[in-house]
């Protein structure tokens, strides 16, 4: 087993990479959901919602940002282009939706899905004793789980 200058498997720590790179490009197709979302939201709650939207899409683009420089630590190039992110993308994208509804379900179905490739990628970096990945997982995983449910009573819904 050939350890990296970080202490991780060599081989483990470039399937992580490419386990992030998969995130990565789902969180860029999430992110530009949030920003569509957030310019073309209309009616009785556009106040509120454009407001909690662009609260979602700051958030998203740190998290792209931490993403992109985790898998650099890992040693791998992270994916950057549009094309890379849509042959890689679980997240639905949302296309001109501008009824409340519409949006805070396509925000749900999102995180659904970044939620499946996040825990996915804790168990494996579990796996390689990678923390800095695990912990990173970790805390997306607990703040989105708390998105959804927030969504979901916004719908009248239980998660």
């Amino acid at each position: 087993m050939t350890l990296n200058s970080i202490g991780l498997n060599t081989e483990m720590t470039k399937e992580l990479a490419n386990d992030l790179n998969t995130l990565l490009a789902n969180f860029q197709i999430y992110y530009q959901n949030l920003r569509g979302i957030h310019w073309n939201i209309k009616g009785k709650r556009f106040f509120d919602l454009h407001v909690k939207f662009e609260e979602l899409y700051t958030d998203a683009n740190v998290k792209v940002d931490e993403i992109a420089e985790r898998i650099l630590t890992l040693g791998v190039t992270p994916l950057h282009t549009f094309e890379d992110y849509t042959n890689a993308a679980k997240v639905p994208v949302g296309k001109n939706i501008s009824q409340d509804e519409k949006a805070v379900n396509l925000i749900v179905e999102s995180l659904t899905e970044l939620l499946k490739i996040e825990r996915a990628i804790l168990d494996k970096s579990d796996d390689a004793n990678d923390e800095g990945t695990n912990s990173m997982m970790s805390d997306f995983i607990t703040e989105q789980e708390k998105t959804v449910w927030m969504m979901k009573a916004w719908l009248g819904e239980t998660v």
